[in-house]
């Protein structure tokens, strides 16, 4: 649960940037607050639909197809990702149910949006005939952008930090000091790990790299199973640095280290079986090319 304050006193002492003033409102409109992490999102959603739109005739995809796909994953995307939340959180709704459809107080878990968006991929591709791992492999490209962009929306709700660090970037605020204070889980005048910078920066970097695999890449689903993979690394990392995960149960298992770990070893072991797999177009048992970009 992120803070109810709008505004936070940021601080990155090692990189000598002191009493920074953010915001979680980036403007009000008509008398409506329209915070960061909201806007943030939007742009990323709508960045990923122009660059999607832009690309998609090169892999056999209708322009079109992309919009409509799109339209479905955003809406399930938001759902699957607090319907996952609220599982796995659910002593904090069980007395106020309602709250459930409070989204204004943050609680939206990443992989329930995955999973959304996959089974919203599935619904629009079979109704609209459309080649799903063509689709797959072009859209996951632009998760990790998205991602990246949305990241930053942690930071001005001043949450999703990690534990204490005396690296020369960790980062101190009120929003941390108040949430460490509150759990105890570590000294709330230190410095702590900006995991939402990291995963940032990592995301960037996994963007790129999925480019070139989608240029280069004639097997179906290799893409998405390489995004799958190079996110779940980070994610199992990172995951283990954060000081709000999401558990099982009463395991003391972190849903998303589990879900990560999973995720590497089943797209790595893809990757490693389609690669011994001939490429013949059109044969019944052999691997179907998606074909690399038409220049």
């Amino acid at each position: 649960m992120i803070s109810t304050d709008t505004n936070f006193i940021v601080s990155f002492p090692g990189l000598g940037i002191n009493d920074v003033t953010i915001n979680r409102v980036a403007f009000t409109l008509f008398g409506v607050e329209v915070y960061w992490y909201g806007l943030l999102i939007a742009s990323a959603v709508i960045l990923g639909l122009l660059l999607a739109y832009r690309s998609a005739p090169k892999y056999g995809i209708k322009s079109d197809h992309v919009l409509d796909t799109m339209i479905g994953i955003v809406p399930a995307m938001i759902i699957f990702a607090r319907i996952y939340y609220v599982i796995f959180e659910w002593d904090e709704f069980r007395d106020r149910p309602l709250s459930v459809f409070n989204l204004r107080t943050g609680g939206l878990g990443f992989y329930g949006g995955v999973i959304g968006g996959i089974i919203a991929i599935l619904i629009v591709t079979g109704i609209r005939k459309i080649s799903l791992s063509r689709m797959m492999d072009l859209l996951c490209v632009y998760v990790p952008l998205g991602q990246g962009i949305g990241r930053w929306g942690n930071f001005f709700n001043q949450e999703a930090f990690g534990y204490n660090t005396d690296l020369p970037w960790g980062m101190k605020s009120d929003g941390t000091y108040d949430y460490l204070l509150r759990t105890g889980i570590g000294d709330p005048n230190l410095p702590v790990h900006p995991t939402f910078l990291y995963e940032f920066l990592a995301n960037m970097l996994i963007f790129a790299a999925l480019l070139f695999i989608r240029r280069k890449s004639v097997r179906p689903y290799v893409t998405t199973a390489w995004y799958l993979l190079l996110y779940g690394i980070v994610r199992f990392f990172v995951e283990s640095l954060r000081t709000d995960s999401l558990y099982i149960l009463n395991t003391g298992l972190r849903a998303s280290m589990v879900l990560s770990a999973v995720m590497v070893l089943v797209s790595a072991g893809y990757i490693i079986f389609m690669q011994t797999r001939p490429v013949v177009p059109g044969k019944a048992g052999r691997v179907e090319i998606d074909g690399p970009p038409k220049e």
